[in-house]
């Protein structure tokens, strides 16, 4: 179907219906990037679990920014319109298919789709009973922190060579401190990493960091601050996340934020992200007409006055989006809405060791997310665990329980580490 819920509207949608044993359920999958493109893939997994699933490419086709320059209304339809008409149209299709409408509707999401679940949350509270949002993309300045640590004096550029060295040097000194030696790094807020360990005492080479190079490392775990105010502005990346530096750490600064700031922010496609200024032009990046996709609201009361449930989750090595932004926005919900314990029944947040952006790394990054979710809503059953797996070649060699932040999972001193059984959550 095509949409045109304004006069610059050209949204597209596919809806997919299981012609048999359908769950009685729909799942909407999400979109990554600037998206410009079905979730396809995403939907064939809707529809192999028995839900009625639909997809949309945000109202623009091909996967950068360009399309927002000089058309307001198409920036809207990709920050959240799209997302909204998509699930009203996919509804009245399920229902005038089958006969009647799906019993209950899930939002599953990761990157731009973990923020396009949270927009649904925020703004359309009845649009889903349940979302997963993982690592929500809302659009930061950093990509530009991380740029102008690595990139804009040549001598500070870390080539992607030394990436495993870094990280190495890393999990060496902070791996043991959960209690257990296994290659992961529980929670690397506890890990105070100096990276001048593995500085070169003589000329630069192949084992070793430059001075420039180890201040550089040193930034990239910094929150971004104000450089004339010293304000506070986002979180940076997490130690452990070296093995991905290259997504923001060059040659080039990631393409889907240089595209935000030339096409959305100073609208001018030969804008030089060398110019970027810390403190004036944060202000213009966090004016509303330039975060009109960002999903930063904390209240969910309509949302949870409705029974709705919010997993959020998140890789602590994502080299792409900071957890701690996504720990930010936890709390943030949490201190509107009473604390943990007036919403532990409706919002949880999981986060994975060693796992990359949305998936993938080091630590176990398979989970069943949807089956976790459908159970919390039908028998309201909050997971107080979720199991994830590793696997190598396609044989899985390692499993351990996530568990809702800020509980951490604590070897029991007995037992593989690579055996989920050998693990309890616990307070940290």
């Amino acid at each position: 179907a095509t949409l045109k819920p304004s006069s610059d509207s050209d949204i597209k949608i596919e809806v997919w219906l299981p012609s048999a044993d359908w769950n009685q359920k729909y799942e909407a999958v999400g979109n990554g990037g600037w998206a410009g493109v079905i979730s396809y893939s995403a939907m064939a997994e809707a529809l192999r679990d028995g839900y009625a699933t639909s997809s949309t490419d945000t109202g623009h086709v091909g996967g950068s920014g360009s399309f927002a320059l000089g058309h307001p209304e198409k920036l809207i339809d990709f920050g959240w319109r799209s997302q909204h008409e998509m699930t009203l149209k996919s509804k009245a299709i399920v229902a005038a298919f089958y006969g009647g409408g799906a019993r209950l509707s899930y939002w599953n999401g990761c990157s731009t789709g973990g923020r396009q679940g949270l927009k649904e949350a925020q703004k359309f509270p009845a649009d889903y009973d349940g979302i997963i949002a993982g690592a929500p993309a809302n659009r930061t300045a950093l990509a530009l922190w991380i740029a102008s640590a690595q990139l804009k004096d040549p001598a500070s550029y870390i080539p992607p060579a030394k990436y495993p060295l870094i990280h190495q040097a890393v999990v060496a000194a902070c791996d043991a401190r959960d209690g257990v030696k296994d290659g992961l790094i529980e929670d690397p807020t506890k890990c105070n990493f100096d990276p001048k360990v593995i500085e070169c005492k003589g000329a630069d080479g192949a084992d070793c960091l430059t001075a420039a190079q180890v201040e550089t490392v040193r930034k990239s775990y910094l929150t971004a601050a104000n450089p004339r105010t010293g304000q506070k502005l986002f979180p940076a990346l997490t130690p452990g996340s070296e093995l991905g530096w290259a997504t923001l750490g060059g040659p080039q600064p990631s393409p889907i934020i240089l595209d935000h700031y030339k096409y959305v922010v100073f609208k001018n496609p030969d804008w030089d992200w060398h110019t970027f200024d810390f403190d004036k032009d944060i202000v213009r990046s966090e004016e509303p007409d330039n975060v009109v996709m960002n999903s930063t609201d904390p209240n969910l009361a309509p949302f949870f006055a409705r029974k709705g449930k919010l997993l959020l989750y998140h890789g602590w090595a994502d080299p792409n989006i900071s957890p701690l932004s996504t720990i930010q926005y936890y709390k943030s919900v949490l201190d509107t809405l009473g604390g943990e314990k007036k919403t532990s029944d409706s919002v949880r947040l999981f986060l994975a060791p060693g796992m990359g952006h949305c998936g993938g790394g080091e630590g176990p990054n398979k989970m069943d997310l949807e089956g976790t979710l459908d159970k919390w809503v039908e028998k309201g059953t909050a997971p107080d665990k979720i199991i994830a797996s590793h696997a190598t070649a396609g044989k899985v060699d390692r499993t351990r329980p996530l568990c809702p932040y800020p509980q951490v999972a604590k070897y029991s001193g007995s037992g593989s580490i690579d055996e989920a059984a050998s693990f309890s959550c616990t307070a940290p």
